[in-house]
């Protein structure tokens, strides 16, 4: 009897598909949980300077120095933090999309019996 069927992310069934029992397979989504959590943890480390150190607790330090205008921890606390946290995202998208990228190319070479 063979085994059922699986899908890809496509939802097209597939037969191929590595046992996600295999060591090779748990290997590898240890390795993308820990690189996305480093990621996470680097980003909200910089959006917690930004945000809290920037916008209150450096605000005095920073408020000898003027960006348009305005004093640096304030300009922080009121616009320089929402720009960091945008760029955030857009950086966590950027590094997630080429981890997930690497992460299925992992899966494939593991899937056609390569070493990772």
């Amino acid at each position: 009897m063979n085994p059922p069927p699986t899908s890809d992310p496509d939802g097209a069934a597939t037969s191929s598909e590595p046992s996600p029992n295999d060591p090779a397979v748990k290997a590898a989504l240890a390795r993308y949980w820990r690189s996305n959590i480093t990621i996470m943890a680097v980003l909200l480390t910089i959006w917690a300077l930004a945000g809290l150190g920037c916008g209150v607790l450096f605000a005095d330090v920073l408020n000898q120095f003027h960006l348009g205008g305005y004093p640096l921890g304030f300009w922080f606390a009121q616009q320089g933090s929402i720009i960091i946290f945008v760029l955030i995202i857009l950086t966590y998208c950027i590094l997630l999309n080429r981890l997930d990228k690497k992460h299925h190319d992992e899966l494939k070479s593991i899937r056609n019996g390569e070493s990772a």
